[in-house]
């Protein structure tokens, strides 16, 4: 089994669309006002974004984008105006995170583990 896509809701595709697209990702699919699909810069799985009425409560969604260089990503992305909850810092767990919310206040982490990722040491 492999991870094809994950799908997160919006109220507002079109602004949406211009985050996802300036995070770096490549849109392969426009149907908006309901759907868009994105490629990631690297790797296999798609993003997609879908139009809801009313956004999910509670905890919601995370989102993990993976990049070997956070901090030059978070540098570029600030500079284009994208605003960060937290710069990146290493956590216990061995990965290197900065967080940050879509314009639907679903929480993005942009990482990077490397080889802990599969691998931490105490895996089973």
């Amino acid at each position: 089994m492999n991870l094809n896509q994950i799908t997160v809701p919006s109220l507002d595709l079109e602004t949406s669309v211009a985050f996802y697209k300036t995070l770096g990702l490549q849109l392969i699919v426009d149907a908006l006002p309901r759907y868009a699909r994105f490629e990631c810069q690297e790797g296999d799985s798609t993003f997609s974004i879908h139009l809801v009425e009313q956004l999910p409560t509670g905890n919601g969604i995370t989102i993990y984008f993976e990049d070997s260089n956070i901090e030059d990503l978070v540098t570029s992305l600030k500079s284009k105006g994208i605003i960060f909850i937290s710069e990146p810092e290493d956590k216990p767990w061995l990965w290197r995170e900065a967080h940050l919310n879509d314009p639907d206040g679903n929480h993005i982490i942009l990482f990077y583990a490397g080889t802990n990722r599969k691998n931490p040491p105490w895996r089973i």
